[in-house]
């Protein structure tokens, strides 16, 4: 990636959850929001997901101010939102450090590191083992 310069607007910032992976990029705008080349509305179709990306942005009051560009892979749709949200959280973050208060109250900053458990050998799931009978 090419190193920004000083009196560059674009931000960048990553966000992660179980395997989903979000790279955001904000620029000054209107506040339009694209994920992988699609409108939010689109990529995620369901409200509560598109409520998820856009909490960070409500608690600023900062949804017509700014413009996202999110490229993210891996994961189901719920892991990817909540990805997104942890990329916008940290990219408002790096736009402006007064932001820090009010985000990191309201949890915007915390990254979710739970992850699925792998399977162990002999068991049918990482933790269920076969059924067992007396008889």
């Amino acid at each position: 990636m090419t190193k920004l310069n000083q009196n560059s607007t674009i931000t960048r910032s990553v966000g992660r959850r179980k395997s989903a992976s979000a790279r955001v990029r904000i620029d000054k705008g209107t506040g339009k929001i694209t994920v992988n080349g699609k409108a939010l509305a689109v990529y995620f179709p369901y409200f509560e997901l598109q409520q998820i990306i856009l909490a960070p942005l409500k608690a600023l009051a900062k949804e017509k101010d700014l413009d996202f560009s999110v490229k993210v892979a891996g994961g189901g749709q719920r892991g990817q939102a909540v990805a997104v949200q942890l990329g916008v959280a940290r990219a408002l973050l790096k736009w402006n450090e007064e932001f820090r208060k009010t985000l990191k109250t309201l949890g915007f900053l915390k990254r979710d590191a739970r992850v699925k458990e792998r399977k162990k050998p002999g068991l049918k799931k990482a933790r269920r083992a076969p059924q067992w009978s007396k008889r």
